[in-house]
């Protein structure tokens, strides 16, 4: 390594300062050995369906059977999956790798603009999606390159009560818009047609792409973040090791509201938490605060990952004080900085430390976490992990001393082979040396300890999710009475931040209702604007650049209404 690395001297004791990247060749490696180890404990569970691993290695057999041996799919084709936590999901995702083949995880909250841009991108061949969604999918599935679909409803694997539970999402809560596309597969088929196969050795190399993780990275529109089984295999690695020293393997409950979708539930929940034998407790809508405490309370949970939005929004349910947290051992926050506030009353009512950790969907994703001993929230986003270094490097690149603040970076096998068939924006991403660049702004402390400053790019963080302003600009300029837009984040004291825009007419007449229920058909919930302000210009640059950061600075610290 080229620089000390003072967070050696902090780690927990029993933490090695590497891994060992080589011991699994591919994720389904580390999968089937958690699998054949744990084959009588529960795996995961939703809405009181209990799944073990033994059934959960079965179904994902036969779904991997059903890819290869019925659609006849070739090794590295992409399958999108569109869906939120449900037991479908892991043995989707586990039945995709398993077959070699490449998951392209989708927001079900996409609009069909979002959603017809990662299928045309990603060159996704199939998708499996719940019937909530199947409409998206049929307005957006011209021009891309599916060639398969597979629909499921939520209650299709709940066993007997399954069938009211799709009854009244379909016909009591009108959840379920009504589609039609033709040669639709249901999943449960997909899986009875995938047991008359059987499923081959299938070789998968390390560098073979496990997930195309889509993410906006440092700018604009999303690009997939290319993460080979050595990147996930590596995160796995790392992650279990750190929190190691605290999880007793076969032995833990997991609380999952985050959805499998984002990077952050998928490998410390789904993945990391599998390898150590864990129950996954599924939460299907955790935006159902009163109906996300009432599980809490039917299970003992041991361990909770989220972001400080939903940890922000269960302290102020009623109810979640009366929970047993008898049993509640780790509580991991990542995905946007936790605030102090949230932290401090989280212990108060858990009794248990809100522990911070820090990744991106390019590191596949954690790169720092603190100590799992740590007594009580410091403000940090940790030490980096075993194999993993990172420093702060200034303006011309060169690695900062202890204290200054500069652009954060990251090094380690967990760092993405780059984004899917953009070199150029690889290359702005991962210098020479191999270092991710983060568009954080951070400082490390003597002993090693990173703290996250500001960040660097104009992008807005909304729950955890990444908003860019440049996809919100883009759809709000397409109305016709838009002179210039220009969007910023303004503190939210709910969601961290919410989205503002600010805009310039064309059409004196144009109203704030008309902007947002624009900006409802075409973006998902969090990238909506809450607040639309309108101006006679907009500040900008010489060369007519809109200067953003300007506008964002005029905005009142106090949270927003």
């Amino acid at each position: 390594m080229t620089h000390d690395r003072p967070w050696l001297a902090q780690y927990p004791a029993g933490v090695p300062a590497e891994i060992d990247v080589d011991e699994f060749s591919s994720v389904p490696a580390v999968l089937e050995g958690a699998m054949a180890n744990f084959r009588d404990r529960p795996a995961f569970s939703n809405m009181g369906k209990v799944m073990t691993y033994a059934e959960i290695d079965e179904a994902s057999r036969h779904f991997a059977a059903y890819l290869l041996g019925e659609l006849q799919l070739k090794r590295g084709d992409r399958v999108a999956i569109m869906m939120p936590n449900c037991l479908q999901y892991p043995i989707a995702t586990f039945g995709v790798l398993r077959a070699g083949l490449t998951v392209v995880n989708v927001n079900p909250m996409y609009t069909v603009r979002e959603l017809k841009h990662q299928l045309v991108d990603s060159g996704a061949v199939a998708i499996l999606v719940l019937d909530n969604f199947g409409s998206t999918v049929q307005k957006s599935l011209a021009g891309t390159s599916i060639r398969h679909v597979l629909t499921t409803g939520l209650g299709d694997l709940l066993g007997a009560k399954g069938a009211i539970v799709n009854f009244v999402l379909r016909h009591v809560k009108k959840m379920v818009p009504d589609y039609n596309i033709q040669g639709a597969v249901r999943f449960r088929d997909a899986l009875s047609l995938g047991k008359r196969h059987t499923l081959p050795d299938v070789q998968i190399d390390p560098t073979d792409i496990a997930f195309l993780q889509y993410t906006g990275g440092t700018t604009g529109v999303a690009k997939g973040a290319m993460l080979t089984h050595r990147n996930m295999v590596a995160n796995m690695q790392q992650a279990s090791a750190w929190i190691g020293q605290v999880v007793r393997p076969g032995e833990e409950t997991i609380v999952t509201a985050l959805p499998l979708y984002h990077i952050f539930a998928l490998t410390a929940n789904g993945l990391v938490f599998m390898k150590l034998g864990g129950k996954n407790l599924l939460i299907t809508n955790p935006r159902d605060m009163p109906g996300f405490v009432k599980e809490l309370n039917r299970e003992r949970f041991t361990a909770i990952t989220g972001v400080n939005t939903l940890f922000n929004g269960l302290l102020n349910t009623p109810g979640f004080d009366r929970v047993d947290f008898s049993s509640l051992r780790l509580t991991l926050g990542g995905g946007m900085a936790v605030q102090r506030a949230v932290a401090e009353r989280w212990k108060q009512v858990t009794g248990c430390t809100l522990i911070e950790a820090y990744g991106l969907t390019e590191t596949s994703p954690a790169a720092c976490i603190n100590p799992m001993t740590l007594a009580e929230y410091n403000g940090s986003i940790g030490l980096p992990i075993p194999s993993t270094d990172a420093c702060v490097k200034g303006e011309d690149g060169a690695m900062l001393a202890a204290g200054e603040v500069g652009e954060l970076c990251i090094r380690g096998p967990q760092v993405m082979a780059g984004y899917w068939q953009r070199p150029d924006e690889t290359a702005k991403a991962i210098d020479a040396d191999g270092w991710l660049h983060t568009g954080d702004m951070a400082r490390m402390d003597e002993n090693g300890f990173f703290y996250i400053v500001d960040r660097k790019k104009d992008m807005i963080l909304v729950s955890g999710f990444n908003v860019y302003p440049n996809e919100v600009e883009d759809v709000i300029a397409m109305m016709p009475g838009v002179l210039e837009v220009a969007a910023v984040g303004v503190p939210d004291e709910r969601s961290g931040e919410v989205v503002k825009v600010f805009v310039v007419r064309k059409d004196p007449s144009l109203t704030a209702d008309q902007i947002k229920a624009h900006a409802r058909e075409h973006l998902t919930g969090y990238k909506q604007p809450r607040q639309v302000e309108f101006r006679t210009e907009l500040p900008k640059t010489n060369v007519g650049k809109i200067l953003r950061r300007e506008l964002k600075e005029e905005q009142p610290a106090a949270p927003a209404a």
